[in-house]
């Protein structure tokens, strides 16, 4: 199997921006025949000559010239490494894996991630959306930096994933403007039969919808259970159905959407979490997230 020798190419590399054997050897503190020996050891390895005489220089071959251009990144690359490990500012944005719970709103999403935009170094951002029990096996394997989710990873993980709970919100309940005319009335008997476009079963914002509807003793008539928050707003756009929002982004849903409010309730809550593979925080991204701890948008249980 061939491989490239690094240390033959940081010799190369030395040599084309010092512009000589002379101040090569002086930058590296070696002898100008060692540097030759390795400069002949990496053209033997290439097949290719990468400098040729000019009168009493060295001058870059065509093959050299495209030899150097790769140099100076892979050697840029190793160094915001180097940098990235040790907390340095890089040249390069700083890479966050982002996983996002299926469940998790839209707009408290942006507002969860938003302090990463405001970093002094740049942020390149991957974001996944999937069950937070397939993300929480990527997380486990460090392929996601953070997942954020509306609830906790269960006490039955095998591996250590920490969670740090940023707060809870009320619901509040909208509908497309005529459906809500129709529901006009007293709240919440008013969505008792009327057509509920709810989260699944199995999320912790539904299980705490369905105690509070028992509690209060009404029966809504499930007409779609959904994954995405983003497709309940489309179905319930048409008239479709009533649908629940985090009432701390209620004003941001209605003012896009075009909903009308029909009634809030504390006593049904939802929690919001970031899951991290580790209790120590080093990632700038992961740090900027779970310190602004949603930028004061929810009320600490």
């Amino acid at each position: 199997m061939e491989f490239l020798n690094y240390h033959h190419l940081r010799y190369f590399w030395t040599v084309a921006k010092e512009g000589g054997l002379t101040r090569a050897a002086a930058k590296l503190h070696v002898s100008q025949p060692t540097i030759s020996a390795q400069i002949q050891a990496l053209e033997g390895a290439l097949g290719e000559k990468l400098f040729r005489r000019a009168g009493r220089n060295l001058v870059l071959t065509d093959v050299g010239q495209q030899v150097l251009a790769y140099a100076e990144e892979i050697f840029a690359i190793g160094q915001d490494l180097l940098n990235a490990v040790k907390l340095r500012p890089t040249s390069r944005p700083m890479r966050v894996n982002l996983g996002v719970a299926d469940a998790l709103p839209k707009p408290v999403t942006y507002h969860l991630i938003k302090p990463i935009f405001s970093l002094p170094q740049p942020v390149q951002v991957s974001c996944w959306e999937a069950s937070v029990s397939d993300m929480l096996i990527e997380l486990a394997s460090y392929r996601l930096d953070v997942v954020l989710a509306d609830e906790p990873a269960s006490s039955g993980v095998t591996t250590n994933v920490f969670n740090h709970l940023f707060g809870e919100s009320g619901v509040t309940f909208c509908a497309a403007p005529e459906l809500a005319r129709k529901l006009e009335g007293r709240f919440p008997k008013c969505l008792n039969g009327a057509p509920a476009l709810l989260p699944m079963a199995n999320s912790g914002l539904r299980r705490s919808l369905e105690k509070w509807f028992h509690a209060v003793g009404i029966r809504p008539r499930l007409l779609g259970e959904f994954y995405d928050p983003a497709l309940v707003n489309v179905v319930a756009l048409h008239g479709q159905g009533f649908m629940c929002v985090p009432t701390i982004v209620v004003n941001e849903v209605v003012d896009q959407f075009g909903f009308k409010v029909i009634g809030q309730t504390d006593a049904c809550r939802q929690q919001f979490y970031a899951i991290t593979p580790e209790r120590r925080l080093t990632h700038p991204a992961v740090t900027a997230i779970t310190s602004a701890g949603g930028s004061g948008l929810f009320v600490k249980p």
